[in-house]
């Protein structure tokens, strides 16, 4: 329990810094913007009560906000984020068989995990980027650009999931 704790307060520590710091100023053409923060509610504990998904996830959402100065926008995605994956998870789950306590890609395997990667991804940058625009003249550039955004956070979850992660015994 005391590991469990330990990874994931300095996952949160880590991915909070290195987004603020390094990600921000990683745009693409200033089309997309990788949002890697968002890891750390993909890689939270299959077995962590509700309460708690969601206080971290206004906790990260929350802390990238104060540093980027967006008043609310990354914690109502963080928030809405975590809404999604409770509901993801309780469909996508294996009913029986070996149940292992986070979701990696080395757990479930890669399309288990892209898939369930993807659709929260996607999810977290549309509503983000069009809550930042907040227009309806601007919906569809702000789709495509969260389009973008995700595919090239999805690409840097793939690669730290390959780089850093370790099966579960």
């Amino acid at each position: 329990m005391i590991r469990i704790i330990t990874v994931n307060v300095l996952r949160f520590i880590f991915l909070v810094i290195f987004q603020v710091f390094f990600l921000t100023n990683l745009s693409l053409y200033n089309i997309g913007v990788p949002y890697l923060y968002v890891l750390f509610i993909l890689l939270l504990p299959v077995n962590l009560p509700t309460f708690w998904v969601y206080v971290l996830s206004f906790v990260l959402g929350f802390s990238i906000d104060v540093f980027s100065n967006t008043l609310g926008l990354h914690t109502s995605a963080c928030v809405l984020m975590a809404f999604c994956r409770i509901g993801l998870l309780s469909v996508m789950i294996p009913k029986g068989g070996e149940f292992l306590p986070e979701p990696t890609i080395k757990n479930y395997g890669f399309k288990w995990f892209f898939t369930y990667s993807a659709i929260l991804v996607v999810i977290h940058h549309v509503f983000l980027l069009n809550i930042e625009y907040f227009r309806l003249s601007e919906f569809f550039t702000a789709t495509y650009k969260a389009l973008i955004s995700s595919v090239y956070t999805l690409i840097l979850i793939i690669i730290s999931q390959y780089l850093f992660g370790r099966r579960t015994r």
